[in-house]
């Protein structure tokens, strides 16, 4: 009886989160080791699919680093990051392409559907869901090309809408469209902030493989709640560094643009998004302004 009572309780904590989010969206990027390990897997998709059933409208914008980088090992390709960022030339864009909406994203639509959701997967192409340009970044005070990497000017936030407050979950890839109809290769971090923004969201989670941000690599405190202002010392100070710039920066976009919170949350735990959200305590790091 002790244990039924306990489960109750776990309820009854989740009730008030579930009444603030109820209509309400929320955009997860998925990435990391939770798309490698099959428990993890298994622990998102339900996380996901129960916040659909409680009333909450889930958005789901995935990466595919990892599937990327065995395609392109295949091909006898090499992969060469600058900040973060894949350089992408043509063979590069294509390989991408195939791999993110082709695998990466049916599979993730096939698991979500298994578990009694109605997903639906996207990637920037369809509706012109994703409009981009070129992204040159200036690095060292020189313009860096990246080739295929794009920089995001609109995003059809209509079409998410249309497809997130109906009975379905959208599960986007991160390719986007140019005005010429070429495909780009976009962060998906970057991607997940954009379509937070578009669409205001209540909340923009990243599921990453770190527990969260630090004042230090040697550190064990993770910091729960920093600002913009930190957030960017901390990148000056490198402390803040490689594939985690795209990703503070991303929060940090959608912040100014009227995304409630953000959070950087540990997805090698079971159940992460679930314990965000519903529990007292929380997990991982929140942005704030």
């Amino acid at each position: 009886m002790e244990t039924f009572i306990k489960k109750a309780g776990i309820l009854i904590e989740a009730l008030p989160y579930i009444q603030k989010l109820y209509g309400k969206t929320v955009v997860i990027k998925y990435g990391g080791n939770a798309m490698i390990n099959n428990s993890l897997k298994n622990s998102v998709m339900e996380d996901i699919t129960l916040l659909k059933y409680v009333g909450v409208n889930p958005i789901i914008v995935h990466g595919g680093g990892p599937d990327i980088t065995e395609a392109l090992k295949a091909y006898n390709i090499e992969s060469t990051f600058i900040n973060g960022l894949r350089v992408t030339d043509e063979k590069t864009m294509q390989i991408a392409q195939m791999v993110l909406v082709g695998k990466t994203n049916k599979e993730i639509v096939s698991m979500l559907n298994a578990k009694g959701g109605k997903a639906i997967g996207l990637c920037g192409i369809d509706g012109h869901l994703i409009e981009c340009e070129p992204y040159r970044p200036v690095i060292d005070g020189k313009e860096v090309d990246l080739g295929y990497v794009g920089k995001i000017i609109n995003i059809n936030s209509k079409l998410l809408e249309l497809i997130a407050k109906d009975e379905y979950i959208p599960v986007v890839a991160p390719i986007g469209v140019g005005k010429d109809g070429q495909s780009y290769n976009i962060n998906a971090d970057t991607v997940a902030g954009a379509v937070a923004s578009a669409l205001k969201a209540e909340k923009l989670m990243l599921l990453t493989d770190v527990e969260g941000i630090k004042y230090s690599d040697n550190s064990d405190d993770i910091i729960y709640e920093i600002s913009k202002k930190e957030v960017y010392e901390l990148i000056e100070k490198g402390i803040i560094n490689g594939g985690m710039i795209p990703k503070v920066k991303g929060c940090i976009e959608a912040i100014d643009a009227g995304v409630n919170r953000v959070h950087i949350i540990d997805g090698r735990i079971p159940h992460c998004i679930l314990l965000e959200i519903f529990t007292d305590t929380g997990i991982g790091t929140m942005i704030t302004k």
